[in-house]
């Protein structure tokens, strides 16, 4: 899945709404107005999720009350069915792509139905919930699967399940019979169907813990196109993803990263976003088509800069040339002196006056 020209950047409004449908669309006018592809949000059931005990991560703690468990937390951070409707609808009206992640297999089913979303986001921490995936795998879309906290047998595990939901009509009998059918050819029906987001589930994540290569371990691995969900701060890390190869950036934004909730803290600002998707497209045009030619805008450069064969005495014609009788100076107009190991040798096939640029004949 592709931006045309570049990365598809897909602005990570997930739970930076606070349950507020006003701010959850005006983040959807913030995604479009920086130019992202995709707004993505979250659709999750608390009581689906975690436990009513179930305690919070230390960087939820960090902006939330910390005498609420996760569950209670994320009860306020739910978008009901009818919360949808309107976002689907907006972003039509700004001709972005609505995403949202689904946490179970009923949220699964109602984006399904409800809204035309060009893939289906897989968050890092369902990676290795293989019945959950095989419901994804089975809903027919595209996938985006995120590997925070992941090993690589992890990864190939997950994309193990994906290819054999795609595959096949019954259940899988064991792990061992999923991993030897994702070896055995399985991986090709993930084609043109998975991008694998490398990941570091952390907020905001360090950069010296970015660990960008590891992009092309999976690339190589799997063959599959890669990308970035990319939680640390700034947009640095992203830009060097994209500079990578990543196919997809993931970056989470917010309104004011002083609003209270678990995932200001490490998203960018309205104008931060605008950079990041600003920057990201300048990248990309550095990049170039690889071919080692010179460019358009050198070509004035070139004939001032480079420097031409020229005599550096009078040289009457017939003369054998000698490595003494030649130099080079600017402008680069004429023979290149890469010639002069040619001509050393042979005789001039024309008389040359001092300062006089040699031609071949």
């Amino acid at each position: 899945m592709r931006s045309e020209g570049g990365a598809y950047v897909i602005a990570e409004a997930g739970v930076n709404h606070n349950g507020d449908i006003d701010m959850a669309l005006r983040l959807i006018d913030v995604a479009a107005d920086a130019g992202a592809d995709a707004v993505k949000f979250q659709t999750f059931r608390a009581e689906d999720l975690v436990t009513e005990t179930a305690p919070k991560a230390a960087y939820q703690l960090r902006r939330t009350d910390t005498e609420e468990s996760q569950y209670q937390m994320l009860r306020k951070l739910e978008l009901s069915p009818e919360m949808h409707l309107p976002l689907i609808a907006r972003c039509e009206e700004r001709h972005i792509d609505f995403l949202s992640t689904p946490f179970d297999a009923e949220s699964l089913r109602f984006l399904a139905s409800a809204a035309a979303m060009p893939a289906v986001k897989v968050p890092s921490g369902e990676i290795t919930n293989g019945p959950f995936l095989l419901e994804i795998a089975k809903a027919g879309l595209p996938i985006i699967l995120s590997t925070g906290m992941s090993t690589l047998d992890e990864v190939e595990d997950a994309l193990a399940v994906l290819a054999w939901g795609r595959t096949e009509d019954r259940p899988p009998s064991s792990r061992a019979e999923l991993r030897t059918a994702f070896r055995n050819g399985g991986r090709a029906a993930l084609a043109g169907v998975v991008t694998v987001l490398h990941c570091t589930s952390d907020y905001p994540a360090p950069a010296a813990d970015a660990n960008l290569r590891a992009m092309d371990t999976l690339r190589d691995a799997f063959g599959l196109p890669v990308g970035l969900s990319d939680h640390s701060e700034g947009i640095y890390v992203a830009l060097a993803a994209v500079a990578r190869g990543a196919s997809i950036i993931e970056k989470h934004f917010t309104l004011d990263r002083a609003l209270p909730g678990p995932d200001h803290a490490a998203s960018l600002e309205p104008g931060e976003l605008r950079e990041m998707i600003a920057a990201i497209r300048i990248v990309e045009a550095a990049l170039g088509d690889g071919v080692k030619q010179p460019r358009p805008s050198e070509e004035g450069t070139r004939a001032v800069a480079r420097r031409s064969l020229v005599a550096l005495r009078d040289i009457p014609a017939g003369t054998t040339l000698a490595a003494r009788d030649l130099g080079a100076k600017r402008p680069g107009d004429g023979l290149s002196p890469m010639a002069a190991f040619d001509l050393v040798g042979t005789p001039a096939p024309s008389a040359l006056k001092s300062g006089e640029k040699v031609t071949n004949g």
